[in-house]
């Protein structure tokens, strides 16, 4: 192999298991999952579809009996099998008619639904970036947003929960033909159930949609509400974050399955099929097999019972995080955490911006990311904000008690960074201390 890929490469798999990962849409997927990722499925191109046929059961064995498909290459036997693999287990785990498991990422994934749905010019109701939505929401700076109309809404500062009299006001007035709820850093579970019941009052032809990127895991576990089951029609996803698979996208949805080589009407009811058909071949091309069989893979180990009770301890440990942070100063936004993800503003706890304190913080091993606050006025790369969670520490075996000695750390760090003695963080004992605590606790992907 190359030398000096080999050589960072391995450099990076150190800094992982010396270091602690926080970064809420990080996490470290299992032995198994690396293997699916490394596999000879990398040297196949599988554009189209395998055959849904027989994709109502619940008998995974049954899924592999068919032998036609709507692929553009040949010598496709395994990989249908392994992509009515992926797809019948996403269908189980999230309550969904039907799952695109080829999007390339969480972005690919949004914007694969716009296409599907929307004419140039319509509107879309999504969270605002700056109130802690996602860049293909609205973003002036991103080409959905140049393509369609997006108006945007935010969040109540009193609680730091979604302004839901804002999402009123604006479907009725801009009639959205879709409505979109879903966040980069929000620490509350949404009313779902409300969502559903402004847009049957006031907008009942407008597509519903959740970007449950960030909780996808947390969805499959259990411990937080599943928004297919109220009513929406749409829930993108990535793959990565608290579900603990490769890096990719998927889309569930609800609605009636046909083939994928057939333009169907354009209704909410056949809304998977025009999916699919925006994926491939609207947005993208060929997807990455390789990936598919690991999304499989991963979706295989959240069906397990130890995903459940992952999935409780990824909450567990971020409120006991959450609270331990908010005894030694620290001012959170909506002041807690419903879910895996916690966003600190940090400027008026401290009187630090968040760069700073995410360099500071790296040098001892805890790895964050500087993020906006709502209503920030602080430049976009020195932001008041740090965004946190404990999806991967969580993957790795850490608990409550260790959150409380995280926290710790978190402090002593921002104290050194208010009397501006960068040097100090090199001193090495901090460093140590999180090295010992992260070499206690192996990467899963280390563990046989």
């Amino acid at each position: 192999m190359d030398e000096k890929v080999l050589n960072l490469i391995k450099s990076e798999q150190k800094r992982q298991s010396e270091g602690l990962e926080l970064i809420p849409s990080e996490n470290y997927v299992s032995a198994e999952v690396l293997e699916a990722m490394g596999s000879v499925l990398t040297n196949k191109y599988s554009e189209g579809y395998p055959n849904f046929a027989g994709l109502d059961g619940d008998d995974d064995l049954a899924l592999l009996a068919t032998t036609e498909d709507y692929r553009y290459y040949g010598g496709q036997d395994n990989t249908d099998k392994i992509e009515r693999l992926a797809i019948a287990r996403a269908r189980r785990i999230f309550h969904a008619d039907h799952a695109n498991v080829q999007p390339h990422s969480g972005a690919q994934a949004n914007n694969a639904v716009y296409n599907a749905w929307l004419q140039p010019g319509d509107t879309v109701l999504g969270m605002d970036l700056a109130q802690g939505g996602h860049l293909t929401h609205g973003a002036k700076v991103t080409q959905s947003a140049q393509i369609y109309n997006f108006v945007n809404y935010g969040t109540n500062p009193e609680t730091g929960d979604l302004d839901y009299d804002d999402i009123e006001a604006k479907v009725k007035e801009y009639q959205p033909k879709i409505i979109l709820i879903g966040y980069s850093a929000f620490m509350k579970i949404p009313d779902f159930e409300r969502v559903v019941k402004i847009r049957d009052e006031f907008c009942p032809d407008a597509l519903l949609m959740a970007d449950m990127a960030h909780v996808a895991g947390l969805i499959a576990g259990g411990v937080h509400p599943n928004p297919l089951d109220f009513g929406f029609n749409v829930m993108t996803t990535t793959t990565h974050k608290t579900l603990r698979g490769p890096r990719g996208g998927m889309i569930l949805s609800k609605g009636k399955v046909t083939n994928p080589l057939k333009k169907p009407e354009h209704t909410i009811e056949n809304i998977p099929t025009l999916i699919d058909r925006s994926v491939f071949p609207g947005t993208q091309g060929g997807p990455l097999m390789h990936v598919v069989a690991a999304k499989a893979v991963a979706l295989y180990e959240a069906e397990q019972p130890e995903f459940k009770e992952y999935a409780k301890n990824i909450v567990k440990n971020a409120k006991a995080l959450a609270d331990a942070l908010k005894e030694r100063g620290f001012k959170l936004v909506g002041d807690g955490t419903e879910n895996h993800l916690i966003l600190v503003d940090i400027m008026s706890s401290f009187g630090v911006d968040g760069k700073t304190y995410e360099r500071a913080l790296d040098r001892i091993g805890l790895t964050l990311n500087a993020n906006a606050i709502p209503n920030d006025t602080m430049p976009r790369f020195t932001p008041s904000g740090v965004r946190l969670g404990t999806p991967a520490i969580t993957s790795r075996g850490l608990n409550e008690k260790d959150m409380v000695q995280i926290a710790d750390w978190m402090k002593q760090v921002v104290d050194i960074c208010k009397d501006k003695r960068q040097d100090a963080v090199t001193d090495g004992r901090l460093r140590e201390e999180v090295r010992k605590m992260a070499l206690a606790h192996p990467l899963p992907s280390d563990k046989k």
